[in-house]
């Protein structure tokens, strides 16, 4: 059977059996116009066998599975939207870090450009 390629978790996920990897991520790589073999090479936990079961639950399952994947992708985009809006004092503390250097490396480019010309 082919459904017990997959773990269907509550949340509503589906991620290939044994593993951590959603049946999104492989046919969001296999949409794009990775071949199966592709796919094995960028997430080694999986088996060529897995990867063809996922696309073949996809071809099957079409229309079931594209709701799916829109689904996932609405939720990850609205996540984001979320995290930019409210980020945790973690995000916040890493955002100011990476302006203060964003400027110190402008100040040195100024302070290069000038040394260069005079």
């Amino acid at each position: 059977m082919l459904e017990s390629y997959f773990e269907f978790l509550d949340s509503g996920e589906i991620r290939i059996k044994g593993t951590r990897i959603g049946l999104e991520t492989v046919l969001r790589d296999y949409l794009q116009g990775a071949s199966p073999e592709e796919i094995v090479l960028r997430y080694p936990t999986l088996s060529l066998e897995q990867v063809h079961a996922a696309i073949l639950y996809y071809l099957r399952n079409r229309e079931k599975v594209e709701q799916y994947m829109q689904d996932c992708w609405r939720q990850g985009e609205e996540a984001w939207q979320e995290q930019q809006s409210a980020p945790s004092e973690f995000v916040r503390s890493l955002r100011q870090r990476l302006e203060m250097y964003r400027q110190r490396q402008r100040e040195q480019k100024t302070a290069l450009t000038s040394v260069t010309i005079r």
